[in-house]
């Protein structure tokens, strides 16, 4: 069937359905709140690492950050100063450890999404919340495998590492998202 503007609608969908089916899908976009929640996540530390006289360790998306380590100061070593100062090569590196970077690349490609909804209007929802949670769980591995390596025994150390990144984007993307997601999941 013609429209009148030269669209065509399809004979077995009634008008009505069609028009709001086309506004729920051309109005999806991060707002300015959403798109705040995504980049914050970016700050978020990936694992909170119980040390030893008292002075955790944060490993963030950006490296690792000891708080009050020799001298009672703060510490810091970047990312990518680790695995450029490797003696192994990254395929030899334990698989959590691999999965950093995809938790990285996961929230940023996510904090990119976002943007272009709100500065563009041009976004679809459903890609930016599956990101999130393709991001929160390269972020739990990560904490996994830190709790392996920090624990004692294979399941022990689970819980001396805190995932506080995976538990916020995954919050994020099931408050943010959650409607588009399962949007996908019933189709």
């Amino acid at each position: 069937m013609e429209e009148p503007d030269g669209a065509s609608r399809s004979t077995s969908e009634p008008p009505s359905r069609s028009v709001s089916r086309e506004k729920a899908d051309s109005t999806s976009t991060s707002g300015r709140v959403e798109w705040l929640l995504v980049v914050a996540l970016l700050a978020v530390p990936m694992a909170v690492v119980p040390g030893g006289d008292d002075a955790p360790t944060l490993v963030s998306l950006w490296g690792f950050v000891t708080l009050g380590g020799d001298g009672g100061g703060v510490g810091g070593y970047p990312v990518w100063a680790y695995f450029l100062d490797q003696p192994r090569p990254f395929a030899t590196l334990p698989p959590s450890i691999r999965a950093w970077p995809l938790a990285l690349g996961f929230h940023l490609l996510a904090a990119g999404s976002a943007t272009s909804g709100v500065a563009l209007g041009r976004e679809d929802r459903r890609v930016t919340g599956g990101l999130l949670v393709l991001a929160a769980a390269a972020t739990l591995w990560v904490a996994a495998g830190l709790g392996v390596r920090f624990g004692v025994g294979a399941t022990a150390g689970w819980f001396a590492v805190l995932p506080a990144s995976a538990v916020a984007t995954l919050a994020v993307a099931v408050a943010a998202y959650g409607r588009d997601l399962r949007r996908v999941a019933v189709r």
